[in-house]
């Protein structure tokens, strides 16, 4: 069986690895919290030692809120703002970023942002022009849109942690939510979603959503549909749709993952072992987290 390219949603696995290990449970010698960097780097084992890709990169955010989807919808990811206007993210939480990464480059193991991009655009564009077969590691369903079939594309969903993964190819997404995974992005925007701050249509819930998806097939097509008397809208959806026709016409634009952003070329290949050894020893002795970088070791090593 072919191994397949992991591509991890970073942020996603460190915000669940930094409210899942108490910080009390992971300090540095000097007392720092290193509990975001310990659970990053055993979700990150465990994946590599379960689903054994050959090839695996990290993707971040270079930019949390791009100004482009915020200009429009206003509302994106505005319930996250800090008073300093970037994002609330606890005060223990952004020092360990770092950490990761220095420990990531020490393993060689790929980590890529893009400014102006989320890192959803960077998995996006990656399982868009990578060989597959591709598997995605996050705990964001608006990534369950790039799962793909015919290019072996599927979402290793951590919504649960990464000890009880939910796979998810085509049909497991219209198993659960009624709706292909290509149309996912669109059946998300009239649903709306609380966590990202887009509004959905008032009234609209999910079965209604993926109704009106499966029948007219896209967002675009159930605007158009609004204008066509005959089209077979009850008059309280329609008034709905029609109240919120300039929302579902910009909709689209912010939830679909770009596809064709520009990164820089990549290496994207698991490395047997760390290839800066000595750096990650000195790496996991600052930082007290010598147990999960061996168990990262462990995890790389051919079997």
């Amino acid at each position: 069986m072919e191994r397949p390219l992991l591509l991890v949603d970073s942020a996603s696995l460190y915000f669940r690895a930094y409210f899942g290990v108490p910080e009390s449970a992971a300090t540095a010698p000097d007392g720092r919290p290193v509990n975001a960097v310990r659970g990053f780097l055993d979700m990150l084992s465990q994946l590599i030692r379960t689903r054994r890709p050959d090839r695996v990169v990290c993707a971040l955010d270079e930019d949390w809120r791009p100004a482009w989807r915020v200009a429009l919808i206003d509302s994106y990811k505005k319930h996250r703002l800090a008073v300093d206007g970037a994002e609330e993210v606890p005060d223990n939480l952004t020092p360990q970023v770092p950490i990761i990464l220095d420990i990531l480059e020490a393993f060689g193991i790929a980590a890529v942002g893009a400014a102006g991009y989320e890192a959803d655009d960077v998995i996006g564009t990656l399982a868009a022009r990578e060989p597959g077969p591709t598997e995605v590691a996050t705990g964001d369903r608006d990534l369950f849109q790039v799962v793909d079939d015919e290019r072996g594309v599927r979402v290793l969903y951590c919504g649960r942690g990464v000890a009880n993964l939910e796979v998810l190819d085509d049909a497991a997404v219209r198993a659960k939510y009624g709706v292909p995974a290509a149309s996912y992005a669109d059946f998300a925007a009239l649903r709306g979603d609380p966590s990202d701050g887009l509004p959905g249509v008032a009234g609209v819930g999910e079965k209604t959503a993926a109704r009106l998806v499966a029948r007219y097939g896209s967002l675009d097509a159930i605007v158009a549909a609004l204008g066509d008397p005959e089209a077979g809208f009850a008059p309280g959806l329609r008034a709905k749709l029609v109240a919120a026709q300039a929302y579902l016409t910009v909709a689209p634009k912010v939830v679909r993952v770009a596809t064709d952003i520009p990164l820089p070329s990549l290496n994207t290949d698991l490395p047997p072992a760390p290839i800066k050894a000595e750096r990650l020893i000195e790496l996991a002795a600052a930082w007290g987290v010598a147990g999960a970088a061996r168990r990262l070791v462990d995890a790389v090593s051919p079997a």
